[in-house]
């Protein structure tokens, strides 16, 4: 009998075929998350091996651009074809692009490989989130989206030390080799276990001038954060350059939008009283996230004067706060009718938290310290599955793909926006380069009182970026939440 029969005509699954898919699933997201954090601790070795430092930070800024810029289109794709084939195809070019890394003979070659990788790795985490959007009612949806937390937080922990260890012991090659047999048995897993997800299949039209409007307008926004305070000044010629470019492009987007025949995020879906707030709220979430992580191990030990160790050890509470809220939020949620109160109260806490931290940034004890992390994690933790559970209940279920793709592409751009503004903001308020501040640590000449300055103002913006995203949740219509995984009613 063939596998895809031994799903109901339904389209309802057991929870230990759910259970079986999800494992399928959470592989293929673990690769793309792993990649994200993996690559950072060896960038010093690989610039020392081919000798050329200057186009390092091409190795992440490459995977960066396609992988945010491919997701929308990810998601349309599976709406059109089902997320089966996508997710395969996804993973080959994944697996693809990291052989092309490992064998580079050169660091062109390495960013055109992962270049590569991105356009890969970028839709994993979509196609999973749909995947499981697909298959799991909203109402349990939250318990299985709570999962997803620890996915991310287990690469941010593994990532860093892998990347740390083969780079000095072994090779640094084999931070991408390691994905072969990864990505292989992701495919096995998902290839095996997708055919007993129920086909859904649309009618759908890819829209090619929107897709290449949104990968050119969003690839020159990011190329502008990444370089602006970092290889050029903010007001050079080519960062403004890239900024107008970037908002031309983004106002042809909206135009396109507005007229085509099946335009590739359908205006329904931005507009939708649940998905425009909630993406917001997500962007801002994720962001704080990733610009604090980014940032604070440089507080940490510039400002506090912890040693290495120390300074990883007071990131824990923060990761863990996000898993505890991501996976309690999830497990709540199916539960209460009023189930937006949970990130409402999780989000201004870590608002209360963070402005804490900006009024006294040097007078803070590890414990006091600690507890405030931790507030901020659990705060953020508690938006990421009420979201994405809202946004793919308000959706008809032939819309499911296309809207967890956008949630996830705002997302992704949000950490990139707030991940530059932070880093500018410490930069610009201390008088320092980026090379300054990096040759200050390696000598132990960083200003710690100009530094304390500067993270007062971090602080304050992520409190405020966690405002803004407090606004999008008090705006986030909330809806009852179906028991079953049918259409949702169109607007």
């Amino acid at each position: 009998m063939d596998a895809r029969s031994t799903a109901p005509e339904s389209g309802q699954l057991s929870h230990a075929e759910i259970r079986t898919i999800l494992i399928g699933v959470m592989l293929a997201m673990f690769l793309s998350a792993l990649e994200q954090t993996i690559v950072a601790s060896a960038l010093p070795t690989i610039g020392l091996a081919f000798g050329d430092m200057e186009n390092v930070p091409w190795i992440v800024t490459s995977y960066l651009l396609t992988g945010t810029a491919v997701t929308p289109l990810v998601g349309k794709l599976a709406d059109i074809h089902g997320p089966r084939p996508i997710l395969l195809g996804s993973i080959s070019l994944f697996i693809g692009g990291s052989v092309l890394c490992a064998l580079a003979p050169s660091m062109i070659w390495l960013v055109l490989g992962r270049a590569v990788q991105g356009f890969g790795g970028g839709g994993l985490i979509a196609l999973a989130q749909t995947i499981i959007g697909l298959i799991v009612a909203p109402k349990e949806r939250g318990r299985y989206q709570a999962f997803f937390a620890v996915v991310f937080i287990t690469s941010s922990v593994a990532g860093p030390v892998l990347g740390g260890f083969f780079a000095e012991h072994l090779h640094w090659s084999l931070i991408f080799w390691i994905n072969v047999p990864l990505g292989l048995a992701a495919a096995y897993m998902s290839d095996s276990v997708l055919h007993r997800l129920p086909a859904h299949h649309h009618p759908h039209q890819l829209d090619i001038i929107g897709t290449l409007l949104l990968c050119a307008a969003a690839m020159a926004l990011m190329l502008a954060l990444s370089w602006g305070g970092q290889v050029y000044a903010w007001n050079s010629a080519m960062v403004l350059g890239l900024l107008a470019g970037s908002l031309l492009l983004w106002c042809l987007l909206g135009l396109r939008l507005a007229t085509a025949r099946e335009p590739l995020i359908p205006l329904s879906i931005l507009f939708n009283r649940v998905v425009g707030p909630g993406v917001l709220a997500a962007a801002m979430a994720i962001g704080s996230m990733i610009g604090l992580s980014v940032e604070l191990p440089f507080y940490f030990e510039g400002v506090l004067g912890f040693t290495a160790s120390q300074s990883g050890g007071a990131l824990i509470p923060l990761l863990a706060g996000v898993v505890v809220g991501a996976t309690g939020t999830g497990r709540m949620m199916g539960l209460m009718h009023h189930y937006k109160r949970v990130p409402l109260a999780g989000v201004s806490s870590a608002v209360v938290a963070l402005a804490l931290l900006a009024l006294f940034p040097r007078d803070m004890s590890f414990a006091g310290l600690a507890v405030l992390m931790a507030v901020t994690g659990a705060g953020l933790g508690t938006v990421l599955p009420v979201v994405t559970v809202s946004v793919q209940n308000a959706v008809p279920l032939p819309q499911i793909g296309t809207a967890t793709g956008v949630q996830n592409f705002f997302r992704s751009l949000g950490g990139v926006v707030l991940a530059a503004a932070f880093g500018a903001i410490v930069l610009g308020a201390s008088g320092m380069t980026g090379h300054q501040l990096l040759e200050g640590f390696r000598l132990g000449t960083v200003d710690a009182g100009a530094l304390t300055q500067s993270f007062r103002f971090v602080f304050a913006a992520a409190a405020l970026a966690l405002a803004i995203g407090l606004v999008g949740l008090i705006f986030m219509e909330e809806r009852p939440l179906r028991s079953h995984s049918g259409p949702a009613p169109i607007d």
